[in-house]
């Protein structure tokens, strides 16, 4: 039974009070096809087991409570991050509490995390290119803003692009480039052709672009590649089979 787990942290200046990791594939107890560290309850793997690696995660950061778990649907649906044993239809969650621990679960899609630069708010995004187009981060940012407390000074927000597949492995149909292309003109830069219908895509540089539009130019993170590095990353398109990370963010007391 290997317990020697490993995290990515993201880096970003962040302030101090904001707490945020990504949980590897490495370590764990999950047996193949979701060796080892699968966070995911809904992929096929034991549910004991995988009890087991979420227990290790929040050790690992002694988290404040269970992350808020959410049932991802491809959506741009967002919703406000509370502990509640039903799980949440949304592919984003956002929190202005001490203690809420907001999360997202990937192997490929774009694991995003958010936070004000005062430290006052955190999000966590699911941004599959399904809930990229449909606006999930431009409806998180509008939650996180309208949400922002009446008297509270107008703050800034960091984000952190985690891993996901990279732009020379994510090949998409025309159909996929000709609607991003339709909803903004400038994510033309975010495609390349390789045959007559098939073109590579960058789902970083589909996030940035969006990201800019709102106005948030602090953006990190953002050079992995989920489906050629196999021995740290899940990678749904390179296994079909298989288990998921887990992106972390919390406000700390």
């Amino acid at each position: 039974m290997n317990k020697s787990v490993s995290f990515l942290y993201p880096d970003w200046p962040a302030p101090a009070n904001i707490g945020a990791a990504m949980t590897l594939r490495v370590g764990g107890v999950s047996a193949p096809p979701f060796a080892s560290f699968n966070q995911a309850t809904h992929v096929g793997d034991d549910s004991a087991a995988v009890a087991n690696n979420r227990l290790l995660t929040r050790q690992a950061f002694a988290l404040p409570n269970e992350p808020v778990w959410l049932e991802q649907i491809h959506s741009n649906r967002v919703v406000d991050a509370i502990n509640t044993p039903v799980l949440l239809q949304a592919d984003a969650s956002y929190t202005g509490q001490v203690g809420v621990v907001c999360a997202v679960l990937t192997a490929d899609c774009l694991p995003l995390l958010i936070c004000s630069k005062d430290g006052q708010q955190v999000a966590a995004v699911h941004a599959g290119w399904k809930g990229l187009l449909a606006g999930i981060i431009t409806n998180t940012l509008i939650a996180l803003k309208a949400a922002r407390v009446k008297s509270a000074v107008e703050s800034g927000y960091l984000a952190w692009l985690g891993p996901a597949i990279g732009p020379k492995s994510f090949e998409v149909g025309a159909e996929v480039r000709e609607a991003f292309i339709h909803k903004n003109a400038r994510n033309s830069t975010a495609f390349l052709q390789t045959t007559a219908d098939k073109w590579l895509a960058d789902i970083y540089q589909l996030a940035r672009i969006e990201l800019a539009g709102l106005n948030i130019v602090d953006v990190y993170g953002g050079g992995a590649c989920t489906f050629s590095e196999a021995e740290l990353y899940y990678s749904y398109r390179r296994e079909m089979q298989t288990g998921r990370m887990a992106s972390l963010i919390w406000r700390k007391s």
